[in-house]
């Protein structure tokens, strides 16, 4: 019996998805970066740096940002559209 082919890899990384999706979200809800930082209790530059894909996040940050945008925490993390 041949073995099932795994599942196809997302050609994008998960940095890359959640800084488009959080970009978009934040977007989406008339949000400046500093008014985002604030609801999340984070750093506006780390906003920035997260939206450039310059830097990682945390599961706890994660969290804190989903919350932030009243969304669940895949929506950060779904495939970029």
């Amino acid at each position: 019996m041949a073995k099932p082919s795994p599942p196809p890899r997302s050609t994008t990384t998960a940095r890359e998805r959640i800084s488009a999706n959080l970009k978009k979200l934040r977007k989406a809800r008339n949000l400046s970066q500093e008014e985002l930082a604030e609801l999340g209790e984070f750093h506006r530059t780390y906003v920035s740096q997260l939206e450039r894909c310059v830097t990682n996040i945390s599961i706890d940050g994660l969290e804190r940002l989903a919350n932030a945008l009243s969304v669940d925490i895949r929506e950060l993390l779904k495939p970029i559209d």
